[in-house]
Parts: C-alpha cells; structure tokens; sequence
C-alpha cells in the first residue's frame, strides 16, 4: 500500500470503508444504498448529492472486489501516467457520466411505459405506489468510473498485451477495451432486467473518451493540472469551441522530406513514426518504472507532444 500512488491508494480506502460502514448502519436500520445511492431524479427520494455519492457505494462484496481490484489494476497505472489532480478529476467526471447515462436511460423508460399516467404498478410481489416504484431505481457502484480508467489504459497502452481468464493467449490492450464496450452494448440491448446498469458503464466511457479528447487536443495544461480561465469565461468557451472544431479537421501527417518523389514522402513518413513509436515506448517504460513525475520535463513535453497526435 506504501507504494500505491496516493489517489489510488485512498479511492480504495473511502469505498473500503464504506461498503463496512453501509453493513454497520444496516443493522441499526440505516440504509446507505438507500440515502447515497443514485436514485432516478423524479423519484421522491433523489437528492443531487447522489450523483457524487452513489460511486462509493456497492451492492455485494462481490460487486466492491471487481471494482476496487480494476481501480487497483490500472488506476495506480493512469495515475502514474497523468499526474494525482488529472486523474482524480477524470476519475470522477467518468463516474458522474456514468450517473447521467443512467438517469437518461430511466427517463426514457418513464416516458415508454407512460408511468406518469399511473398512480400505481402492479409487480410480481403486488401491487406497490407509483412513487414507491420509482424508488427502487436506484443506482450503486464505481462501475462507470472503472470504464472510464479501462478506456484512457487502453488509449494510453494500446498495444500493451494483457493475460484476460480464460483466454489461452494475450490480448492487446485496445481490442481488451473494445471488446468491453461491445459486450456492454449487447448486454443493454438483451439483458434488460439483469440488474446491471450497462448504459451507465458506456456512459462512463463515452464521458472518458470525449475527456481525453478534449485534452489530446490541447485542452488543460501539460503537467497534469487545470488550465486557468478568465473570469467572463470567454477562455473556457474557445477552448471547447477549438476542441470541437478540431474533432471535424482533417489534420495532414507532417512530413519531413529528406529526398523527392512520392516513394521518398512515404519512407520518410514511415521512418519519423517509427522514431515516434520508439520515443513514446521508451518514455512509457519509464513512467511503468519511475511515475510520471520521473519524467524529465523534456520528456513530459515530448508524451504529450506525441499522444496528442
């Protein structure tokens, strides 16, 4: 634990500590899900707090152990990578994407089904209150956040192979992710009622990805912190004005042509990735050994000169 990154390090602590400390109050007849947990917000039990809180709370020590041991897995890792202050904050971002996801995708269903033409619903177990319905939709865990790390891991380490239970062979990092992603499509579309909030893992990803985005494109400072805007704001909107704007560019490779002809461009080309894939493995193997503050600030530079890309 010493030597786990200090973000990381207390992420599993606080969910740690709360999933005892929702045990503990159970019995004094204190329901943690129940108060913290993400409730659909035109339930009457929804409080805007739960969109921070519900990310810290866990249905099972099943559900806490798969989490914690993902956050623990590749956290430590992105942490290293994009610096204490970076991480945390896309570390909750994701997750109160996630949040979103989930309360749209209710919301959709409300409209569906019609439930605001109805005072009551009538379950298996009964018939039950519209507003009490409402109530069980309540969501727990850090699983959109978990998706958001797996996402920038398998961005930042594409070609990383990894040893995936039970698969006989390693996989690279990215198909890892992608493979994720789709799984968690497919289960949205067939396996309504699991139990799982499936679009609130997308959602987390999707909320990482345009995150990352938006910071390869040159949005927030280099060293890990946050860009400081004006105070009318202006500096915040050209910077997401820039950002979007840039998602729609076709940006042409640079290159360096040492000799003429259309074959000397593409060997040219080819040759300066290759120096590029080079650096970045090297400077990579160098954040694995020695954290991102290791880096020298040349090197820091050069990372994020190459992966914004």
């Amino acid at each position: 634990m010493n030597l786990m990154p200090p973000i990381t390090k207390n992420l599993l602590i606080i969910n740690v500590l709360c999933y005892f400390a929702s045990l503990a109050f159970a019995s004094h007849g204190v329901d943690f899900d129940e108060l913290f947990g993400l409730h659909f917000f035109l339930a009457s039990h929804f409080q805007p707090w739960q969109f921070f809180t519900y990310m810290f709370m866990h249905a099972n020590l099943q559900h806490l152990f798969f989490n914690m041991f993902a956050v623990w897995m590749f956290g430590r890792i992105m942490e290293q990578t994009m610096g204490q202050k970076r991480f945390l904050f896309y570390y909750l971002t994701c997750g109160l994407g996630a949040g979103l996801a989930q309360e749209l995708v209710q919301l959709a269903e409300y409209w569906y089904y019609g439930f605001g033409n109805y005072e009551q619903v009538t379950l298996g177990s009964g018939i039950v209150a519209m507003d009490e319905y409402l109530n069980r939709w309540n969501t727990v865990g850090a699983s959109g956040a978990v998706y958001g790390i797996l996402l920038s891991f398998g961005m930042t380490f594409p070609e990383e192979r990894m040893f995936i239970f039970p698969l006989p062979v390693p996989i690279k990092a990215k198909y890892f992710v992608m493979g994720y992603a789709v799984i968690e499509l497919l289960s949205a579309m067939s396996l309504k009622g699991d139990g799982v909030a499936h679009m609130a893992h997308l959602g987390g990803m999707l909320v990482g990805f345009l995150l990352l985005l938006y910071w390869r494109s040159g949005g927030g400072s280099r060293n890990g912190g946050y860009r400081s805007y004006g105070r009318g704001g202006s500096d915040t909107w050209d910077g997401f004005r820039r950002w979007f704007a840039s998602l729609f560019k076709k940006k042409e490779p640079h290159i360096d042509v040492t000799y003429g002809g259309r074959y000397g461009q593409e060997a040219a080309y080819r040759q300066q990735k290759k120096e590029q894939e080079e650096e970045l493995n090297r400077i990579l193997d160098k954040v694995k050994k020695n954290g991102y503050d290791g880096l020298t600030p040349e090197e820091k530079r050069r990372l994020f000169d190459i992966t914004r890309k």
